[in-house]
């Protein structure tokens, strides 16, 4: 391709899709020949007007009259056609690139780190993954097809011009540098004014999902009015924003359209002269110059949308570029695969040790070190607990343990090695993970248990159900295992959820459990079964317990007490318990507020 075609390509972005477009070369083939072929056809009835006003109507010459009737209706037929196989495959094109370039988008999502979710919002997230491709389909598949056609006709009507009469020709084609010299100046001022647009929209479509996922907790706290309030706000700055670019985009228009109306006043001006002698080529002349006012008003409105669509290519290429903060090496991948395509028959077995090895660590959006020259051994076997106040940095140990971030400086081993020398897919396939808000996928509780084990047996499904003391609320159930869930599991009840996703993560057996304050969200009796479960479920692992509630960790190898994000003690429960430090505190804190609940119930 060559720099100026490049530069071209560029100046709408289109050229940063093109990768994802190659594999239709041949579907655009067809539209672009179909509609070349359609627009040449088109092009001749002009000339079929000329001919029939000049030899039947002016001459009074009748003996061709079947002939051109006949050949009039084949060209109406052929076109009709052709119009057919270029629409449909256009059509269908559309729908290929929308579901190629979503499926692009979503698998992209699938490899990117925690750090992009915790930045961007879902209903940002969203509007690229569906709107922005969306648009481009359109554009690549009725654009392509709508566009060949109108510059062919415009590109056509001027050579057929041109051969009746080139003075009044070149009088009309030299309104097309009014024309250019209007696109520069609006093209810039729609560009910023679409780009505001699709972020302010972004931000509806986040209040929007937020104002559906948070339906409970809005009425809850009766604050309904605020979030329609706000709502409300993001749509009229979006509407303001809207009549400001239909305002420019009509002013594009209007001036657009008076200048190609100049060029069908000159016709009617200056070719006057030769209607009295040549009635059919001033025919011919007027109906190419009048043809040639829908491609540029076509041209107007296409260049407003791809000047709009620049934006929704931007957005959805910046997507697909945007990197993970924890990444495999090129070595590692060729060995062990990646998160789509394991090569699992390269896989150590994990036995499950963990060592920080001078850790340094801070988050990517952080300032200041959380971790600084950490060293930690974790034999496998071992139940570790990290605890403190809520917002204290429990997490953060968790986060580089199972590698969802890397180490600033400092290695996180597992078995003795650098976590970094084997594929995430490698540790995270050998690690149960209990978040203390339960999610569960749409389906049936089966459904659910079958992403920890998809090669699980109904009997393995009830025996993880036990182990965890589910199997009681399945029991319950109308349908058992096979009932539905609900969207994010919402049929279910926090506790049966959190019970459930248990039971999903023990299914996996995993070397490595983690239970991220499993039962800080749950009824005491729920508490109860999960304390049950765990003494039971983490024999045999390496278990790392992150609580909120200390009387969840007092059996614990080993307590990490964390305090604005820094490791203030580490022990057992009774030697902390027994130093009278911050641990002491917290406990007998707690255990103060159950004492005086219990006294008060």
């Amino acid at each position: 391709m060559s720099a100026e075609k490049s530069k071209k390509l560029r100046f709408f972005g289109i050229g940063k899709v093109i990768p994802y477009l190659k594999k239709y070369k041949r579907a655009f083939a067809v539209i672009i020949v179909f509609n070349l072929i359609t627009c040449g056809l088109e092009l001749l009835f002009p000339q079929f007007h000329r001919y029939a006003l000049d030899s039947f109507v002016g001459k009074g010459e009748l003996s061709h009259l079947s002939a051109f009737i006949v050949t009039y209706a084949a060209v109406i037929i052929i076109i009709g056609l052709m119009n057919y196989y270029a629409n449909t495959t256009a059509a269908i094109t559309e729908v290929r690139v929308d579901q190629d370039l979503r499926d692009a988008a979503f698998v992209h999502l699938q490899k990117l780190s925690f750090s992009y979710f915790n930045q961007n919002s879902v209903g940002y997230i969203h509007a690229r993954l569906m709107s922005d491709t969306e648009r481009i389909g359109l554009l690549v598949s009725w654009t392509l097809a709508n566009g060949v056609w109108y510059m062919a006709y415009l590109v056509g009507s001027a050579v057929m011009m041109l051969m009746m009469n080139v003075k009044l020709a070149l009088l009309v084609l030299l309104t097309l540098p009014a024309l250019l010299v209007i696109v520069g100046i609006f093209q810039k001022k729609l560009i910023i004014a679409n780009r505001e647009v699709r972020e302010i929209n972004s931000r509806i479509t986040s209040n929007f999902n937020e104002g559906i996922a948070g339906a409970k907790t809005i009425k809850s706290l009766a604050i309904e009015k605020k979030i329609s309030s706000d709502f409300v706000k993001e749509t009229s700055k979006i509407k303001s924003k809207s009549v400001y670019i239909s305002r420019l985009r009509g002013a594009f228009a209007a001036s657009m359209n008076f200048a190609s109306s100049i060029a069908l006043a000159i016709v009617l001006y200056k070719g006057g002269y030769i209607a009295e002698d040549e009635v059919g080529v001033f025919a011919a002349f007027m109906s190419y110059a009048q043809g040639m006012m829908e491609p540029v008003r076509w041209l107007v409105n296409v260049i407003s949308d791809l000047i709009a669509i620049r934006v929704n290519i931007e957005r959805f290429t910046d997507l697909l570029s945007t990197t993970s903060d924890v990444v495999d090496s090129p070595k590692v991948i060729e060995k062990y695969g990646d998160t789509l395509s394991p090569k699992k028959e390269n896989w150590e077995p994990i036995k499950g040790d963990i060592e920080f090895k001078d850790v340094t660590f801070k988050y990517p959006d952080g300032e200041v070190n959380v971790l600084e020259h950490f060293s930690l051994s974790i034999p496998f076997g071992t139940h570790l607990a990290v605890v403190g106040e809520t917002g204290a940095g429990k997490s953060t140990l968790v986060n580089l343990a199972c590698r969802f971030y890397e180490p600033t400086n400092g290695q996180v081993l597992i078995d003795g090695k650098d976590a970094r020398e084997r594929s995430q897919l490698w540790l995270h396939s050998s690690i149960g993970y209990v978040l203390q808000t339960p999610h569960l996928f749409s389906g049936t509780i089966k459904d659910n248990l079958l992403m920890g084990n998809p090669d699980a047996t109904d009997a393995q499904l009830y025996e993880a159900l036990k182990l965890v003391s589910a199997d009681e609320i399945v029991a319950r159930l109308e349908n058992g295992i096979d009932t539905d869930v609900g969207e994010g599991g919402d049929l279910l009840s926090t506790g049966e959820k959190q019970l459930i996703s248990f039971a999903r993560a023990v299914l996996a057996d995993p070397r490595i459990l983690i239970l991220d304050e499993a039962t800080a969200s749950v009824d005491t009796m729920t508490e109860e079964k999960i304390q049950q479960a765990m003494s039971t479920v983490t024999e045999g692992r390496t278990a790392i317990m992150i609580a909120h509630r200390l009387s969840t960790v007092r059996n614990a190898d080993l307590i990490l007490v964390v305090r604005d994000g820094v490791i203030v003690e580490s022990g057992t429960h009774r030697e902390l318990i027994h130093n009278r430090g911050y641990y002491y505190e917290l406990y007998t804190r707690q255990y103060e507020k159950r004492r005086q609940k219990y006294l008060h119930s």
